[in-house]
């Protein structure tokens, strides 16, 4: 049984390719997604992986890793982790604006989600979602607008302002993203610029919105591009939002001297975690994968 609960907010900070697998269709290397929502995701497991992969070089102690994420498959000592994390959620995602460089888009389902993981974490959202039908977008500054229409790719919406969507947004910002100088414009453009549009609209950007790099391999005797060796990769982009559920217990090694309870297994998490850059997903040398994490307890 899980004792402590909190909420891990990712931000992305290069191109995130958290793969899927090969998939039959234009892009070769897709990204991982949800099944019902067709939303970007990230598997819990991958999550505690990279964090496991990174636990030492981001200051935590060797010798708790096994306490903390489990052994390592073939171990004689076999027991489970003391932390959990669930798959990451979809909060915002970045889509290019014809004002304002790009915009924050999200949709009501996304956010609800979302302040559901938060009220289960014991850190409930107070925000007042609109109801947006499709072909409409609710924004948090009219600065977006021209003659009261949203361009976002090659999209024209009508658009409102809305000092609730302005006030998610910057509660977002707030819980996502340090209060540094360093985040002071992200954070600040958060809080303005989120675009709220309909479930059935933002499922069309977060399917069809990602990056996608062209790949080739070069044959090396050569030094000139293989016969077919042309392959496409998706990407989650940068300033990508997304949430996940992290639960701990205490330590399960069934060994009483050295047991850790759930506050300081918590702790140590918080630690490597907490305004802290993993990396996450593939193409690690390419500077893919690098996402800002923030925990929110209650």
């Amino acid at each position: 049984m899980f004792q402590k609960k909190a909420t891990v907010f990712l931000y992305a900070v290069s191109p995130v390719h958290v793969g899927a697998g090969s998939a039959v269709g234009i892009i070769d290397n897709p990204i991982q997604r949800e099944r019902h929502t067709r939303h970007p995701s990230f598997a819990g497991s991958g999550i505690k992986g990279a964090l496991r992969h990174g636990f030492e070089a981001l200051g935590g102690p060797k010798d708790h890793i096994d306490r903390l994420f489990g052994p390592e498959a073939g171990s004689p000592d076999l027991h489970a982790g003391a932390a959990s994390f669930g798959d990451a959620q979809l909060v915002a995602l970045p889509v290019r604006s014809l004002r304002g460089g790009y915009v924050y888009a999200t949709c009501p389902q996304a956010l609800a989600r979302a302040q559901r993981l938060l009220a289960l974490a014991g850190t409930p959202a107070d925000w007042r979602l609109p109801k947006v039908a499709d072909g409409l977008c609710v924004v948090g500054s009219g600065d977006l607008l021209r003659d009261g229409k949203l361009h976002l790719e090659a999209f024209e919406y009508n658009g409102s302002e809305s000092e609730a969507v302005a006030s998610i947004g910057r509660s977002i910002a707030a819980l996502a993203l340090p209060a540094d100088v360093a985040h002071d414009y992200f954070r600040d453009k958060l809080g303005r610029h989120l675009a709220v549009m309909s479930d059935t609209d933002f499922a069309y950007f977060s399917e069809h919105a990602t990056l996608v790099e062209a790949h080739v391999r070069i044959d090396d005797a050569t030094g000139a591009a293989k016969d077919g060796g042309l392959f496409y990769t998706e990407n989650l982009p940068p300033e990508s939002v997304l949430i996940a559920p992290l639960t701990v217990s205490k330590t399960r090694t069934g060994r009483k001297d050295d047991e850790l309870d759930a506050e300081a297994v918590m702790a140590q998490l918080r630690t490597v975690l907490h305004e802290r850059v993993l990396q996450v997903g593939g193409d690690a040398t390419t500077g893919r994968g690098l996402v800002l994490s923030r925990v929110v307890e209650a």
